[in-house]
């Protein structure tokens, strides 16, 4: 109900201000875990990792100024769970909110529009036979940056490509963690813009 508050007050806001567009896309890419052992339940040996997998995201992006945008968004990570000394591997679920500034590099109306983007996000990690909806997951915090390109194929639709860097905490508090987890973001998408 929040988030519904907050996107009506924004598109409100944007129908009102004449030098905004509104972008809504939605992208599909690969999810790449980076120093992805997350630790151990007491053998040092055999830890558990991350596995990289499928990501879908949606996104919504005010552009307000002609150089700059704001984009508000939900990814689902569709990855997997093992130790490291099994082959055995089990779904884990990751799902992600962020808001992002999008800084591109040619003006509001260019055809195609490369951006750096930088931001904060959450990340909920599912254990395997666990529910997001029961809330038995582990929510870390963390940064992003990264870049893109978007491409406007006709006055309404565009194409876009990303590529970020997701740093936060590693879930689950197991022993033997150590250092940040990095999860690298490649997807390709399409966008409306009104």
């Amino acid at each position: 109900m929040r988030l519904a508050s907050i996107v009506l007050v924004l598109c409100t806001f944007a129908a009102v201000s004449p030098a905004q567009v509104g972008e809504l896309s939605l992208s599909v890419g690969q999810s790449i875990f980076k120093n992805n052992k997350l630790g151990s339940a007491g053998d040092l040996v055999n830890q558990y990792k991350v596995g990289d997998g499928f990501r879908i995201a949606a996104r919504f992006t005010l552009n307000t100024k002609q150089f700059l945008g704001h984009e508000f968004g939900y990814a689902y990570n569709h990855n997997k769970l093992a130790l490291t000394a099994s082959p055995e591997e089990a779904k884990m679920p990751v799902h992600q909110a962020f808001y992002n500034i999008l800084l591109y590099m040619t003006p509001d109306g260019s055809r195609i529009r490369p951006f750096g983007t930088g931001g904060g996000h959450f990340s909920t990690f599912v254990p395997p036979g666990a529910s997001v909806t029961y809330g038995t997951g582990t929510t870390k915090y963390g940064v992003n940056y990264g870049a893109g390109v978007k491409v406007r194929l006709t006055p309404m639709f565009a194409m876009r490509i990303d590529l970020r860097d997701y740093i936060t905490g590693k879930p689950f508090d197991l022993e033997g963690r150590s250092g940040a987890l990095h999860q690298v973001e490649a997807s390709a998408g399409f966008g409306i813009f009104f």
